[in-house]
């Protein structure tokens, strides 16, 4: 039996080149397996972090925004005491001053691991622009923990000992602490929005140029404007829900109408403040410096003249269209450059790698910011033509939506400050720093996991004591309300 001819042998060269070919095309499939293999790991690691750091500071300023409003309510009610010499101003005072103190300790508490936050998640953005950012915190840390509170415990504990005016002195100075101490927040923040006074050292750090130039940042005013106006409403709603709440169940009610005439009053004011100049002149910055965010705040796909504004609609971002709109035309043109006209860049004028990261988040952020806003407008003024004509308190149909409408404020602040943040992505320091570069590679996603899921605990359990201490200071009232002013008619409450 003939058996097949096995051919010629192959010379060992070539075994040896064959060899070698193989070798290298298994490390080079290793390799790529390894760089996508740590690629999700980063990603995920990096999405964590941002995860981590969003849940800790939207948590937190649940807390500031109520207590920069008090402030100002708390020196407003103080004023009215010791000009019209009526006592009941100042038991209000008093009773919000315990909201107040309450709110502070937990924004302290909560404010905290934010701070360590920098250098634990993001460790490289604090690196490179430790020596901008470090002074304006530092500041905000001095106001808020010396001036802020020193005066806070004597104007808790020191009524008896101060004379009235200084008693009021140090309600103005807790006014002025966190005031102060907001906005060496809002500096820090505008310069991640729209860096100025800066210089780029040889080994990729940021150094400041000018400590007043960082102060004077145009951002940073008419964010700060902004940003103080909606604490004003939180304030103002919370304040108007606790005397709408009071005069549903006639309970204090000398003290809800008080808490509303005061309420009502500064959330109509703040409410239009809020929406022009403030919220006008923002948005006109923000579309010249940040026009990618405008656009895709607004679901602006294609660049246009007379650009609509999208009242409502839902985004089809993979389409680039909005479904089921309704718009008001030419209103978006109007709006940035005041006239129908003009042109307004769309997200077709972009590269793909300069659009805002998490589209459809922005987008709905931003129209539920709008959205509330207007609302608020509508509910303040119709509350304020009742009180005016003396109808208010008597009209429970109206009492109802201020008493339910308190959480409000927070999610209107709180889609704010979304639309700001999500708006800047994908840089940290907008222009010069992306996001991807700023956070901490040596800390694990699953580090990063645990400790976001013990946050979570802990900060329920820290509203849980919050709800209740709350509740028993409301279900108390006022302290110390002498009897015989229940039933006092309303006239002798000033409007």
């Amino acid at each position: 039996m003939l058996e097949p001819h096995p051919g010629p042998h192959p010379s060992q060269p070539a075994q040896r080149k064959n060899r070698r070919n193989l070798n290298r095309l298994v490390t080079g499939v290793t390799r790529i397996h390894r760089q996508t293999h740590y690629s999700s790991i980063a990603m995920t690691s990096l999405l964590l972090h941002r995860i981590h750091f969003a849940f800790t500071v939207t948590f937190h300023y649940l807390f500031p925004q109520l207590t920069m409003g008090l402030a100002l309510l708390i020196v407003v009610l103080k004023t009215i005491a010791i000009l019209k010499g009526d006592e009941r101003f100042n038991q209000a005072s008093r009773f919000w001053a315990k909201i107040f103190a309450i709110n502070f300790v937990l924004g302290v508490v909560t404010g905290i691991p934010m701070e360590f936050q920098f250098g634990t998640n993001w460790s490289e953005f604090a690196r490179r622009t430790g020596g901008v950012i470090g002074q304006p915190l530092a500041m905000e840390g001095v106001f808020s923990f010396f001036l802020e509170s020193t005066f806070l415990g004597l104007f808790l504990f020191g009524e008896k000992r101060l004379s009235r005016w200084a008693h009021w002195g140090a309600a103005l100075m807790v006014f002025i602490g966190s005031w102060i101490s907001g906005f060496f927040i809002i500096v820090t923040d505008a310069w991640m929005q729209h860096p100025v006074a800066y210089q780029l050292l040889p080994n990729g750090t940021f150094e400041l140029t000018s400590f007043w130039g960082l102060l004077m940042n145009p951002w940073a005013w008419l964010q700060y404007a902004h940003n103080m106006c909606g604490a004003v409403v939180t304030a103002a709603f919370v304040m108007s829900a606790v005397g709408a709440f009071y005069v549903l169940e006639k309970r204090h009610t000398e003290f809800g109408q008080l808490f509303l005439r005061v309420g009502i009053t500064a959330g109509l004011l703040s409410c239009i403040i809020q929406i022009f100049p403030t919220g006008d002149l923002h948005g006109r910055y923000l579309a010249k410096n940040q026009p990618a965010a405008i656009a895709a705040m607004e679901g602006l796909f294609h660049t246009a003249k007379g650009a609509p504004v999208v009242i409502l609609g839902q985004p089809d971002f993979e389409r680039q269209r909005i479904d089921n709109p309704l718009v008001a035309n030419d209103v978006l043109s109007f709006l940035i450059y005041g006239t129908t006209s003009a042109e307004v860049r769309g997200l077709d004028s972009f590269p793909r790698d300069q659009w805002p990261t998490t589209l459809p988040l922005l987008y709905y952020s931003y129209h539920i910011m709008a959205g509330l806003g207007t609302y608020f407008v509508l509910l303040m003024f119709l509350a304020a033509f009742l009180l005016w004509r003396g109808k208010l308190f008597s009209a429970t149909w109206l009492l109802w939506p201020i008493l339910l409408s308190f959480p409000l404020p927070y999610v209107a602040n709180t889609a704010g400050w979304m639309t700001a943040e999500i708006g800047r992505q994908p840089w940290l320091v907008y222009g010069l720093m992306r996001t991807a570069d700023g956070y901490s590679t040596h800390v694990s996603a699953g580090n990063s996991l645990f400790t976001l899921l013990g946050f979570l605990g802990m900060y329920s359990l820290l509203s849980v004591l919050w709800i209740v201490l709350v509740y028993r200071f409301i279900e108390a009232g006022p302290e110390g309300v002498p009897q015989e002013l229940e039933g006092q008619r309303a006239r002798h409450i000033p409007a």
